[in-house]
């Protein structure tokens, strides 16, 4: 760091580092969800961190936080956080509330929580265009449909097998915030998706579902989680591109 950085720089690239550990506490709260066995609001609760992890980035690039307060590495805190929130309280939700059949929920959260370690460790877990190669572990969002869709425990289990297995294959997972190509839609798509999830949940209830609801919201979900499947499918078959920047 120059010795003679602006003291505000300083403060902003903590600040940042700040706001990326608040996703802690709102793990500590999902957890306080799930113990207390409100799975809506440990699905909300996850949201939260969902949105820290997705702005923090940006917010962190911005700012220059390896310049300005290189003593402390901003990525390991993402990565530690990014485990408890995108897979461990997911595994625990998987076990807590039966989302797998009967005998299967700690095979299914160990399972969960064994392959996920693969995708932290890979050194090569983005391609030179930004994507995810392989699964990226997001077992919160899989919680999420599991939630909105209401799949049921056998379903859920094979899908819970296919994307474990889908960590080790290098199909590409779009990073909304980082990859550039189609970006502004990518990011627009991404407000609809995050939006109707929100509502989703919040609208639902005991012995509500919550395609019944909300239904707009319901397939405004739907139709942004086919362009996620549809690009990331594209990029896929079409083979690599050229190293790009954030």
């Amino acid at each position: 760091m120059p010795e003679t950085a602006p003291k505000a720089r300083v403060a902003a690239a903590w600040a940042v580092h700040a706001f990326t550990a608040s996703g802690v506490v709102t793990a500590l709260l999902a957890i306080a969800a799930l113990i207390a066995g409100d799975l809506r609001l440990a699905l909300l609760w996850l949201g939260a961190a969902l949105i820290i992890d997705g702005l923090d980035g940006p917010m962190a690039r911005k700012v220059e936080v390896s310049r300005y307060a290189p003593r402390f590495d901003g990525a390991v805190l993402d990565l530690v956080i990014d485990y408890l929130t995108y897979t461990v309280i997911p595994a625990l939700l998987v076990y807590r509330f039966g989302l797998v059949p009967a005998g299967f929920e700690i095979p299914a959260a160990a399972y969960i929580m064994l392959t996920s370690l693969y995708c932290f460790g890979n050194r090569e877990m983005k391609t030179g265009d930004l994507y995810f190669s392989g699964f990226p572990a997001v077992w919160n969002v899989v919680v999420l449909y599991f939630y909105v869709l209401g799949t049921g425990p056998w379903m859920n289990l094979a899908a819970i097998a296919a994307l474990g297995i889908l960590t080790f294959v290098p199909f590409k997972y779009v990073h909304p915030f980082r990859v550039r190509l189609w970006r502004p839609l990518t990011l627009a798509i991404t407000g609809v998706w995050a939006l109707s999830a929100f509502w989703l949940v919040l609208a639902s209830g005991p012995g509500t579902a919550p395609s019944g609801a909300a239904p707009l919201a319901f397939w405004a979900f739907l139709a942004a989680s086919l362009y996620f499947l549809g690009l990331c499918a594209w990029r896929t078959l079409a083979g690599p591109r050229e190293r790009e920047k954030a």
